[in-house]
């Protein structure tokens, strides 16, 4: 039997590998927000740890975590537009 050490990731206790995951799916919509939007990535990381998004996949609602980056930043710019100042 092998253990793995668990970390807490917000209010949710998931191991490093998913740790890992959730960190490098948030780098690519935040990347993905910046290449559409035509931001700079710091300007994308705020929007993005601003919004609704971002508290799913943290709380891990409705396996959200498991769609792809690209997607879930069209459907950010889409459905939060008041993110955008727009």
């Amino acid at each position: 039997m092998s253990y793995t050490r668990n970390t807490i990731y917000w209010r949710c206790e998931i191991s490093e590998v998913e740790a890992v995951y959730i960190e490098n799916l948030e780098q690519d919509i935040i990347k993905s927000i910046a290449e559409m939007k035509h931001l700079d990535l710091r300007q994308a990381m705020d929007i993005f740890y601003k919004s609704k998004l971002s508290a799913q996949i943290t709380n891990r609602e409705l396996g959200i975590e498991n769609l792809d980056a690209k997607y879930l930043a069209e459907d950010l710019i889409e459905n939060e537009p008041e993110l955008f100042g727009l």
